[in-house]
């Protein structure tokens, strides 16, 4: 099942308010011991953490990193995401001769700083273990859903019962593609032409490592009241 309307809830006025958006959507999984949200860093952390504080329910961040073509970083080869699942675009790789020993360096380069940001984010807590769990993953917005699709599959692998995904945008053929491996999908906006995820929002500031850190002490500072 998918919740979306393509232009009504344009322009969101910033990731707050896309979280309070998604959290009305997903009353349904308010209170339940068996949930928990992941949120895909850094912008979804604003979006994840208003849909986590309505819904009463757990907040952990999920990392995903791109795998950048050697010498053209901008080009994803793959991706690596929590729990050192990897996915690799084998047609690339292939179409480039990018060798073994090159994509290795790339792995490895992005897995300690993918462990980097795990250590930081996870605020002294052990990622929980996600097998017979409902688990709402978000982000600000997908564009190709490449980050979100591996994300996916890394949470499908560790074991989840039940998948839902919940964007404020994203484009119709991406929502399509997300309904192959998820059990619903929450979009607030489908927007045709889609230009870009900053293009729905008034305020798309960038969101550092700083006030992600302030938004998960926060939750867990009203958790411990």
């Amino acid at each position: 099942m998918s919740v979306h309307n393509p232009q009504s809830e344009l322009p969101l006025r910033d990731r707050t308010e896309a979280g309070r958006m998604l959290a009305d959507r997903l009353r349904a999984y308010a209170g339940r011991s068996d949930a928990i949200v992941l949120a895909l860093p850094r912008g979804g952390i604003p979006v994840g953490a208003e849909i986590a504080a309505a819904l009463e329910l757990p907040l952990f961040v999920f990392v995903v990193r791109k795998l950048g073509v050697p010498g053209h970083d901008e080009l994803a080869m793959g991706a690596v995401a929590t729990g050192g699942r990897t996915l690799m675009n084998q047609a690339i790789i292939n179409s480039l001769h990018i060798s073994q020993y090159e994509i290795g360096l790339v792995v490895e380069r992005e897995l300690r700083e993918l462990e980097r940001r795990q250590r930081l984010y996870c605020r002294g807590r052990q990622m929980p273990d996600l097998r017979d769990k409902i688990v709402i993953l978000t982000d600000d917005g997908v564009a190709t859903g490449s980050s979100m699709l591996l994300a996916a599959q890394a949470i499908r692998a560790a074991g989840a019962a039940y998948l839902v995904l919940a964007v404020p945008v994203a484009p119709v053929e991406t929502v399509s593609q997300l309904h192959r491996v998820a059990n619903q999908v929450v979009c607030l906006a489908t927007p045709e032409p889609f230009v870009a995820v900053g293009a729905c929002y008034e305020d798309f500031r960038q969101v550092d490592d700083h006030e992600v850190c302030q938004i998960l002490d926060g939750l867990l500072e009203h958790e411990a009241a």
